[in-house]
């Protein structure tokens, strides 16, 4: 199953987004084991994301090579677990964070990527930064020489209201537009989930997290 479902998206987002730009597949590989992840490494799969930070660090030392992106809530005591491992910090969500990263590389002499997380819908079940707060993180992180910023990643609320996310990804094809005139180094905007991946390439991501479209049912 594994194998046809990496195939299908494969072909899926081959020709790229309406932009014409390449398709980053991250797999969401919360609660899957080790092997599953690493079967779908040696299949082609070349970024992952885990969501939890000590699920992350249990698994840190078995990993295929790949791109290990860290895409769920990051608390500060958490961050040992995180900063210098992860080649990717993609949920950064207040300045606060941002600085507890940077204070953390610089102590490890290292220079962590990361992505602003925003919040579109402003829900408040979803974690994720407003728009105006999202651009204080870009501004911060932009000026501080232990990250670097290297995308956006959007949350869309769950909803079957189709021009509501279409028009929720546009605005964050916005942002990531307008982040990208001041910072050239910027390549991910990721938007779109299993339920919407499809809606959010279409309206400018040009990278997909996906768990149960790829691995299945995990709950």
């Amino acid at each position: 199953m594994l194998e046809e479902n990496l195939r299908k998206i494969s072909e899926e987002i081959k020709n790229g987004n309406n932009l014409g730009e390449e398709i980053t597949l991250v797999g969401a590989t919360k609660f899957v084991g080790i092997d599953r992840i690493n079967e779908a490494i040696s299949l082609g799969l070349a970024h992952i994301g885990e969501n939890r930070a000590q699920e992350f660090r249990d698994k840190l030392p078995f990993y295929l090579p790949c791109v290990k992106h860290f895409i769920g809530t990051l608390q500060k005591n958490k961050l040992k677990y995180v900063v210098g491992k992860a080649d990717i910090i993609d949920s950064v969500s207040s300045v606060a964070l941002a600085e507890d990263i940077a204070a953390a590389a610089e102590k490890l002499g290292v220079k962590q990527r990361i992505m602003v997380e925003i919040n579109a819908g402003g829900e408040e079940s979803k974690s994720g930064a407003t728009f105006p707060d999202a651009k204080r993180i870009c501004d911060f992180a932009l000026g501080n020489a232990n990250i670097a910023l290297c995308g956006v990643m959007g949350m869309l609320p769950e909803s079957d209201d189709t021009s509501l996310l279409s028009d929720l990804s546009e605005k964050l094809r916005e942002f990531y537009d307008l982040l990208k005139k001041d910072a050239a180094e910027v390549k991910y905007l990721s938007v779109g989930m299993s339920s919407d991946y499809k809606i959010a390439i279409k309206h400018g991501s040009n990278a997909i997290r996906l768990g149960t479209a790829l691995f299945g049912a995990r709950y």
